[in-house]
């Protein structure tokens, strides 16, 4: 009975060693979707669990919104109508990131609109390069910019560019392209302008009715925005007509 009873306790032990291996292996942070248009945000709770916040952004602007707490590698959503069929959202530690899924899928895309959705891998970018901070150099620069100070703003928003842009959406990288952009022009350098928006030139010779078909509504509204704002940047900047 002795031998049972420590089997038996020694296999508690082992399996509560893996389960809290896998916790710890979760790491809080600020994690990046695929195609830059989906966050997910992890810190500590109290006891071994960890609160998540998973925001989406999906075609023509449909969105995910889920939140809640890790426990075990997966979180219950317990606000959901199907008690039968849990939305339960799974956490699984990769290199460099966390791949989220779910369990009874048609529950969980309650949570979504009908265009997004959020299973996917989640990658951990450098420090700089988080939404958060890339939100705050981006405000940093806005303020530098309108105080003139062009070489200063300029060097402010170059690293996103440079460092951040595996994990930026499409749309942040234009608007990021065109503030750099016009800055590099104000700071004397027309060249460096061009050159910034060289990526982007494809896209400025397509006509509005071009971008209208390719795009869903709320899409196309946003790119035709950047669309205009390259066209004019690139005149700006004396690049040919595009």
């Amino acid at each position: 009975m002795g031998r049972a009873i420590a089997a038996v306790a020694l296999l508690a032990a082992t399996l509560l060693s893996v389960s809290l291996s896998a916790i710890a292996q979760i790491r809080p942070g600020e994690y990046v979707g695929p195609g830059g248009r989906a966050t997910l945000r992890i810190s500590p709770e109290a006891g071994s669990a960890l609160r998540f916040q998973l925001n989406v952004v999906g075609a023509n602007f449909h969105v995910c919104d889920l939140s809640g707490v890790i426990r075990n590698g997966e979180a219950r959503m317990d606000d959901n109508a199907d008690d039968k069929l849990p939305c339960i959202v799974t956490f699984k530690p990769q290199p460099g990131g966390i791949a989220v899924a779910s369990r009874h899928p048609q529950t969980c895309s309650t949570y979504c609109g009908a265009r997004a959705h959020f299973e996917a891998t989640y990658v951990l970018p450098q420090p700089e390069c988080t939404p958060s901070r890339v939100s705050q150099t981006r405000s940093r620069f806005k303020t530098t910019y309108d105080r003139k100070l062009f070489a200063e703003a300029r060097a402010l928003l170059a690293p996103v560019l440079d460092k951040c842009r595996s994990t930026l959406s499409d749309y942040d990288e234009g608007w990021v392209r065109n503030d750099l952009a016009i800055t590099q022009y104000r700071a004397g350098d027309a060249a460096a302008c061009r050159n910034t928006l060289k990526p982007w030139r494809v896209h400025a010779q397509k006509t509005d009715a071009m971008i209208n078909d390719e795009y869903a509504p709320s899409d196309a509204e946003e790119m035709l925005r950047i669309v205009r704002a390259t066209r004019a940047n690139l005149r700006l900047c004396g690049a040919p007509r595009p």
